[in-house]
Parts: C-alpha cells; sequence; structure tokens
C-alpha cells in the first residue's frame, strides 16, 4: 500500500472513532480513562524496554542531549502519564454543555452547545508523553485522535498506543478514538495534511521548522506555537530569595522544554546586588551566560548577548541576562522579542503585578511564579494538548474546553419566520 493509501486509510479509522466517541457516555469515557492509568502503570516495565530502543538509537545518531531528555520515559514521567488520565477523568465532560441560553421577541430560545471538534491530528516531535495526554483529552472531549510521532520515538510511542487501544476496546470504545499513523516517512505528514473532510484540526507539536513546515502546507485548520521565548523580570520591588529561586527553576529545572525562560530581565535599581550571586549560582548549575553591556559591566566574563540572541529559543543551558531601567523598559523587551507564549515578574508591588498582567501580549503570564509553571497539568487541566499561541478559537494550554466547539441550538414552540 503506498502512503496515501495508508494515511487515508488510517484517517477513516479514525473518523470512525470520532462518530462513536461523540456518542459515548461520560462514564464510559471516564471507565476507560481511569483503566488506561491503571494499564500505564502495570506497564511500566514494558514502556521502559520499547523507550530504551529509542533512546539508544538517538544516541547512536548524536541527537542534542536535550532531544534525548524529552524522549526518555522516566518512572516518573510514566506515573505523570497515568495520574493525567486520571485528573481528566475527574474533570468535567464538556461535551453537551449549554454554556448560554437566552429568550427571543418571538418566544424561541437559543442557545450554545458545546460539543466534539471530530477527528484531530496530532503532529509531534520527541515526547511520547504526549501520546496518553493527547488521546485522554480528546477521548474526554468526545474526539478521536490521529497521532504522528516522530521516528525517534517510535518504539515508546507504539507501545503506548497498544496498551491505550487494547483498554479502549476492552471497554467498548472503537479503537479508532486512537489511532496511529506508524510509518516515519515524513510524506505521511505531508499526506495527513491534505485531508479536509476527513480530519478536523491539526496540532503540530515539536520545533519551530516542523510547526511552520505544517502550517505552510495545511488544508486544515492549525492550531500552533513556533517556540518559547519566555522571560522572567526581576522587578526592584522583588523578594531577591523568591527571585533567585524562580529564575534558577524556570531555566535549570528542564531547560528543553518551550516554558523555560531564555532571558532573565533584571531591573538596574538590584541588579548589582541581585546578579553576582545569581550569575554564580547558574555558572554552578553549568548553564552558558550571555549578558547585555550593563549586565557585563557588572559580570564582564558573561559572553556578549547580540540582537538575534533575544528572539533564540535555546532549549539547553543557555541564557540571555538583560539590565533595564524599569518595568516599562522590561515590557518593550518582551513586545520586542517573546513569542507570546509564557512571561513572569517578580515583584512586591500590585501595581506593578496588575499591570504586567494586563499590558504583557503572551499566552500565559505570571505573577511570582516560574514560566515553568505554565502547562495544563499544573494549571489543572488533567493534562494539555499543547500551548497554543494562536488567538483564535484557544490561547495557551489547551484542555478540554478547548477541544470542543460550539453549535447553536433553538427550542421553539412553532414559530415561524415572517
Amino acid at each position: 500500500m503506498d502512503i496515501k493509501s495508508f494515511v487515508l486509510k488510517k484517517a477513516r479509522e479514525a473518523k470512525d472513532g470520532a462518530r462513536a466517541v461523540a456518542k459515548a457516555s461520560s462514564e464510559q469515557k471516564n471507565n476507560a480513562l481511569i483503566k488506561m492509568a491503571g494499564a500505564i502503570k502495570k506497564k511500566t516495565g514494558e514502556l521502559q524496554r520499547a523507550n530504551k530502543k529509542d533512546i539508544d538509537a538517538a544516541k547512536a545518531k548524536g541527537l542534542p542531549a536535550a532531544m534525548i531528555d524529552r524522549l526518555t520515559l522516566t518512572e516518573k514521567r510514566i506515573d505523570e502519564m497515568a495520574q493525567g488520565l486520571v485528573e481528566i477523568a475527574a474533570l468535567p465532560d464538556p461535551v453537551g454543555e449549554i454554556t448560554k441560553m437566552w429568550k427571543r421577541p418571538n418566544g424561541m430560545m437559543v442557545g450554545k452547545m458545546r460539543v466534539p471538534i471530530g477527528v484531530i491530528g496530532i503532529i509531534y516531535e520527541s515526547r511520547p508523553n504526549v501520546t496518553a495526554d493527547a488521546t485522554g483529552l480528546c477521548l474526554k472531549a468526545g474526539n478521536s485522535v490521529l497521532l504522528r510521532g516522530g521516528s525517534e520515538a517510535l518504539h515508546s510511542n507504539m507501545a503506548i498506543v497498544n496498551i491505550l487501544r487494547s483498554v479502549a476496546k476492552k471497554e467498548g470504545i472503537h479503537e479508532g478514538v486512537i489511532t496511529f499513523i506508524d510509518n516515519t516517512d515524513r510524506q505521511a505528514i505531508m499526506e495527513m495534511l491534505k485531508l479536509e473532510g476527513i480530519i478536523d484540526l491539526i496540532i503540530p507539536r515539536g520545533g519551530e521548522g516542523l510547526i511552520r513546515a505544517v502550517t505552510e502546507n495545511s488544508r486544515i485548520p492549525v492550531l500552533k506555537h513556533y517556540k518559547g521565548v519566555c522571560h522572567v523580570f526581576v522587578d526592584r520591588h522583588a523578594d531577591l530569595h523568591m527571585a533567585e529561586e524562580i529564575c534558577f527553576n524556570a531555566k535549570v529545572q528542564r531547560p528543553g522544554t518551550c516554558n523555560a525562560m531564555e532571558t532573565m530581565l533584571v531591573d538596574e535599581k538590584i541588579a548589582k546586588k541581585f546578579l553576582p550571586p545569581m550569575i554564580e549560582r547558574f555558572r554552578k548549575a553549568k548553564v552558558l551566560l550571555k549578558g547585555c553591556p550593563k549586565t557585563r559591566k557588572i559580570d564582564k566574563s558573561l559572553d556578549e548577548a547580540l540582537d538575534e540572541d533575544f528572539y533564540r529559543e535555546y532549549v539547553d543551558f543557555i541564557l540571555n541576562v538583560k539590565t533595564v531601567r524599569d518595568i516599562d523598559d522590561a515590557m518593550d523587551h518582551i513586545a520586542q522579542y517573546s513569542s507570546a507564549h509564557t512571561d513572569s515578574i517578580v515583584t512586591s508591588d500590585y501595581q506593578k503585578a496588575m499591570r504586567f498582567l494586563r499590558e504583557v501580549d503572551s499566552s500565559s503570564v505570571l505573577v511570582n511564579a516560574s514560566t515553568r509553571l505554565s502547562d495544563g497539568f499544573q494549571f489543572g487541566l488533567g493534562a494539555e494538548m499543547g500551548i497554543s499561541t494562536d488567538k483564535i478559537h484557544a490561547r495557551g494550554p489547551m484542555g478540554l474546553e478547548e477541544l470542543t466547539c460550539t453549535k447553536f441550538i433553538v427550542m421553539g414552540n412553532g414559530q415561524l419566520r415572517t
């Protein structure tokens, strides 16, 4: 079978799954999710053996450490996958919810109801946990998911899919609700993107190159973010111990993620006090630091930060440091260089905090918290389908509500148009 026919067959299977799961009860979906979580935990060893094949292949190919980190299924990450499914099961089912209702002069009632989107295509790289997160969210929101993971995670993804499909079948849910394209040829992605009328939405997760390629070639609506250039601004009224902990966590806890800090902005009024110990702590953690001219006057050993560096998503132990005049200078910098993903301020000044929340135009804006918390699981969504920096339909971490759309409903008693 050629790639075009292969992908079309998979997509039609997902379409059949979408029609079936849209009719499933909340109880049926929740039971399936809880049993999927149990099966994942029970088969931790099996998942790690499959994952090891991918990790060994990635190391042999010389893939970057950040990518290998995203690829790795530790016992903790497998537990988190399972816990995500349990939390999704505990969330209210958005399907069928009537979000508003109003009465017209002729007596008819008009309203809006949440309904599934249909078939959601996920094109993703590295992270095998996306397979479980996407499945859980799509299933609970009454959608089927058509998965196309990266070749570097093929064994891991297949192992997860097999577990989830097996549970779905036992619970009387059409297996097409979880459909995986196990063909690593990039042409399979191009064929997916042509299937308007079968696939209803595409969500790419991965590097900027992948996301731009998907967006440029898709005939289907795409929800996306190109990159995560995230900032933390340390205001002159910050608790400096808190600021140090937040900045360190935002960069070092897991630098290979889209919500890791790439530029630290520091108010010049506290720069000489805050920066030396902060720089020393970053150095001990093997972070390469690049500074603006003002910052390099405080510590001449920093590399020079070029203008193009401020646009970069390093996803590595590299950090830009810029000393700014005040909050306005910080927000001007963010407006120019941010990718509208996640930006944070550390301050004890309430008015500045509120200004930052109102004026910074990013999908997630935080006060006194690490950018690493910009995540569906951390926000209480159970898991996330990804983080959208678009402004239409969904923005920020995408949970259950973002995986539904609405339709108008009308309750009448014989009304006619005159």
